[in-house]
């Protein structure tokens, strides 16, 4: 295999630093890019890092200063992106950026349903997959119309998420919010709906243990070339928030929904899609998809089937092999953020300091520490602290 192209990653979080990682173990140059704040904070020995423009405020700036990078590249470099706002940006300006990258995705109108919650729904329904009951709210009106329809508790949560967290102060940002009643969703909606557009979806009750996600890749020609699998455990927040503790876990019953699912839309390029187990009927529900690599990125590269590394291969017309078989029982951990998870649900009666530590046993990997890399933790793990004292 030859590693002489570079590849650049558009993304300084907990993603892109295992996207990075990945890829500068095999020998790949990585170039790594994020606004300033983000910059500063994943700033790793294993690129070479810098602070770029807003992908969603500054697109405009961001497409010059990409094309001014990629123009000084001796060879097309492979793009990758770990967040949704640069996959959008990539895929919204695919025809300029292709003269200077490489970087496969599915059409542009398949990237914006799936960003939108309301026409991932919309696919799921589409092609019956089981999925959550969800009402599409576009007024006050509207939302009295459907309160006698709906069973509580249900779930409140923005149709385009990237776009509210961009609207709303991130102490008030929340993924979703569980509404217990009718009073309680009517006062809750006319505060959240000044920051984007609200949907409605019943609640899948049962533990976060529940919540299975595929990630794949498939090349351009829809040939499946990567397939892992992680369970679950923790959230940051806790139950409706990101993975904080998750361990490799391959369910083949989620397998069969996700694969024909992503075949059916054309889902090339990278992916993951998220299922959560009904207690009620034994069913798994989707959730949502995501058009990239996810945060657990470095659980890929220690369970066997290194998304990120296929998929630079594949770009490179290198043709790797597929690889679908991973090694279970390894756990991913965001400990700053699991810590912080732990202290919410000790609060709420849910768990005990050794019932959290017990949790952490076994083999595992940590989501930004490594010895050869210490400081992307150790800023985090001051950020993370310094915005919960602000919350306070």
């Amino acid at each position: 295999m030859h590693h002489d192209i570079p590849a650049v990653v558009l993304d300084m979080s907990a993603t892109g630093i295992g996207i990075v990682r990945s890829l500068a173990q095999k020998g790949i140059k990585v170039y790594a890019f994020d606004t300033l704040g983000k910059y500063k904070i994943g700033k790793t020995r294993h690129a070479i890092c810098g602070a770029c423009p807003n992908p969603v405020t500054e697109e405009e700036e961001l497409l010059y200063f990409l094309c001014q990078v990629g123009h000084n590249f001796p060879q097309k470099a492979v793009m990758l992106a770990g967040s949704d706002d640069y996959v959008h940006f990539i895929s919204k300006n695919r025809y300029v950026l292709s003269q200077y990258y490489r970087f496969l995705l599915p059409e542009h109108a398949l990237i914006e349903a799936v960003l939108d919650k309301r026409l991932t729904y919309e696919l799921a329904v589409k092609y019956c997959v089981p999925c959550p009951k969800t009402f599409i709210v576009n007024d006050e009106h509207q939302l009295d119309q459907i309160i006698g329809q709906l069973i509580f508790p249900c779930i409140l949560k923005p149709v385009h998420s990237s776009h509210f967290r961009s609207n709303i102060d991130h102490k008030l940002y929340k993924k979703a919010i569980l509404i217990e009643d009718a009073a309680q969703l009517q006062e809750e909606y006319l505060f959240y709906r000044q920051y984007g557009e609200l949907m409605i979806q019943e609640a899948i009750p049962g533990e976060e243990n529940a919540i299975f996600s595929v990630k794949t890749f498939f090349d351009k020609k829809m040939d499946l070339k990567g397939l892992w699998m992680n369970q679950k455990l923790h959230q940051f927040p806790p139950h409706f928030g990101s993975s904080a503790l998750v361990v490799s876990k391959r369910e083949e019953e989620v397998i069969e929904l996700a694969v024909p699912f992503l075949k059916s839309i054309e889902m090339k390029g990278l992916a993951i899609a998220e299922f959560k187990k009904d207690p009620r009927d034994g069913k798994f529900k989707f959730i949502e998809i995501n058009p990239r690599i996810g945060l657990t990125q470095g659980l890929s590269i220690a369970c066997g089937v290194d998304l990120a590394y296929l998929y630079y291969l594949s770009l490179t017309n290198q043709n790797p092999d597929p690889v679908v078989v991973q090694k279970d029982g390894i756990k991913w951990v965001y400990f700053v953020r699991d810590f912080l998870s732990y202290r919410q649900r000790k609060r709420l009666g849910e768990t005990t300091f050794f019932q959290w530590l017990k949790g952490l046993s076994g083999k595992k990997v940590e989501a930004l520490f490594r010895w050869d890399d210490p400081l992307p933790f150790i800023r985090s793990f001051v950020s993370h602290l310094r915005n919960l004292w602000g919350r306070h």
